[in-house]
């Protein structure tokens, strides 16, 4: 459950580290896997300022401290039950970050997913994505 003032690790290479919750789409009061929230840029990566050859391949950072996009909540620590009885539960809260139109910032997803984005058709990130769990 995302609410609003959660803190939640960025698992994409978009730039941003750490983010916090202001707003959750959807007129729910809380988030759970596979929904899309608000958050603004607490902590990001550091931007490359050296000039020389090996700045071509560098990782441009797409977002810096302060500002704000959305993102998808792809892990959560409170369990959410799954159809078959079974239920799911992580060690940390976690979120892809997204542009206006719904695709991802990043190119990369660093970590385990929750197969709940794929059932809420998510299927670039899922694709994306290491390990789904």
């Amino acid at each position: 459950m995302i609410q609003l003032k959660s803190l939640l690790k960025v698992i994409d290479n978009s730039g941003a580290l750490l983010v916090e919750c202001i707003n959750v789409l959807g007129g729910a009061r809380h988030a759970s896997l596979g929904d899309e929230i608000v958050c603004v840029v607490k902590k990001a990566r550091p931007l490359n300022v050296e000039t020389g050859p090996s700045t071509a391949q560098a990782a441009v950072s797409k977002l810096k401290k302060g500002d704000v996009a959305r993102a998808l909540v792809v892990r959560t620590r409170k369990e959410v039950r799954r159809l078959d009885g079974s239920y799911v539960r992580f060690d940390d809260n976690a979120v892809v970050m997204l542009n206006k139109q719904g695709q991802p910032l990043g190119n990369r997803v660093l970590g385990a997913v929750a197969n709940e984005c794929r059932q809420k058709r998510w299927t670039k990130i899922i694709s994306m994505a290491p390990k789904v769990v």
